[in-house]
């Protein structure tokens, strides 16, 4: 690790830990509602479907905010973008708790939708403009592995707080995140090549009909396609596992306590967490496609064996092994996309092929909470198995970007 972060500029290095945070203090945000959502759905109302149908709009949200902060990080500055979504997914976080009905929880979700999904691609491209090609995997992946720690942090708060004060409460600590865009203001500087790609051009002009040209649209659409088909694997079994383990066993569940559910949570996000760290380290060595191809396969294997497992000691050594291979590619995502599309156009494109699929993933909890309805938690996890799948195949489409310099 020494080698690694010192071979980058002290700026890079600051770019890192903010984009790094943003993720950790999404991650905290989004992930809050997956760990209250038995509670929730008694109190509100909800059905099993309907609370898959929130998740459902948070994600079609995050979408319309990828694309949306995606456009804003390139045209006023990455750090801007940054600092403007985190502090919106913190305020509707905090406006969760004040949700008296389905309709109210809804918008409330939508509008944190935007925020969480113009954090990643501001942070991302933040990074990836600011780090070194030989470190770059290993710089993103160290970002990415942020979102574990915040999801950790986010079942340990639900396990204090909710017991005691309820599943309001826990959305009302959403707000925390809102006073980090503060630090990002004073002490975050654009990436020079951000800087320079603005200079070079006029911001009336946007992009030039040479930029557009090498907008590699085939590539485009397969990176979003196993993009797509990954986050459908994640969302789906990422909201539903906290239910899985706390659910009576009459609906399903393995019928632990809050407690222990959030302590199943906490080893996974140790498993996750690893997993993306080591996916940079790897991928910067052997290769992007390789690396992916072999975390999707085994995740497949993993998950689906998950999904029929019943007795808690099983879940809990295997729920690490399935967090490590069934996320750690995320930590790829970032640097592919980077290295593939140009500076001009660089936080748009990852705007777009991130949540692009991210919006046609945003129907997997839905489906999963209605298969968990009528056929139970295993025929629902080997949905996602498949969606693994389909997403190691499509690497077919996209070429190996290990070593490229980004222009």
């Amino acid at each position: 690790m020494t080698p690694f972060w010192r071979g980058a500029s002290p700026e890079a290095r600051t770019a890192l830990v903010a984009a790094g945070m943003g993720w950790l203090l999404d991650a905290f945000d989004v992930m809050l509602y997956a760990l209250v959502l038995k509670s929730v759905s008694e109190e509100l109302g909800l059905t099993q479907a309907q609370g898959g149908l929130m998740a459902s709009l948070t994600l079609a949200a995050s979408a319309v905010g990828g694309l949306l902060f995606g456009v804003i990080a390139d045209r006023v500055g990455r750090t801007r973008a940054l600092s403007l979504s985190i502090l919106i997914y913190s305020i509707f976080t905090f406006a969760c708790g004040f949700a008296q009905n389905l309709w109210q929880l809804a918008t409330f979700r939508v509008l944190l939708g935007i925020g969480m999904g113009g954090e990643w691609a501001s942070g991302a491209t933040l990074v990836s403009e600011t780090w070194p090609e030989k470190h770059r995997g290993k710089a993103l992946g160290v970002m990415q592995s942020c979102w574990a720690i915040g999801y950790g942090l986010a079942a340990i708060v639900v396990a204090i707080v909710e017991p005691v004060f309820g599943w309001r409460a826990v959305f009302f600590t959403g707000i925390i995140p809102a006073l980090f865009t503060f630090w990002i203001r004073r002490s975050v500087k654009e990436p020079a090549m951000w800087e320079s790609s603005r200079q070079a051009s006029s911001p009336r002009q946007g992009s030039s009909p040479r930029q557009a040209s090498r907008f590699p649209v085939r590539i485009a659409v397969f990176l979003t396609a196993m993009n797509a088909a990954t986050m459908f694997a994640y969302w789906g079994q990422g909201i539903w596992i906290p239910s899985y383990l706390s659910s009576p066993t009459t609906q399903g569940g393995i019928a632990l306590s809050t407690q222990t559910m959030a302590m199943f949570i906490v080893a996974m996000q140790v498993g996750m967490w690893l997993g993306y760290v080591t996916f940079g380290f790897i991928a910067d060595a052997v290769g992007r496609r390789p690396t992916y191809i072999s975390y999707l396969l085994i995740a497949a294997l993993l998950v689906w064996y998950y999904g029929f497992a019943r007795e808690p000691w099983i879940l809990l050594v295997l729920g690490p092994f399935v967090a490590f291979f069934g996320t750690g590619f995320f930590s790829g995502f970032g640097a592919v996309a980077s290295e593939i599309f140009p500076t001009s156009i660089r936080a748009t494109a990852l705007g777009i092929t991130y949540n692009s699929g991210r919006l046609l993933s945003a129907i997997a909890p839905f489906i999963v909470g209605t298969t968990v309805q009528s056929r139970g938690y295993g025929a629902a996890f080997t949905y996602t198995a498949v969606a693994y799948i389909i997403a190691a195949a499509l690497w077919l489409g996209i070429p190996e970007t290990k070593g490229r310099r980004m222009v």
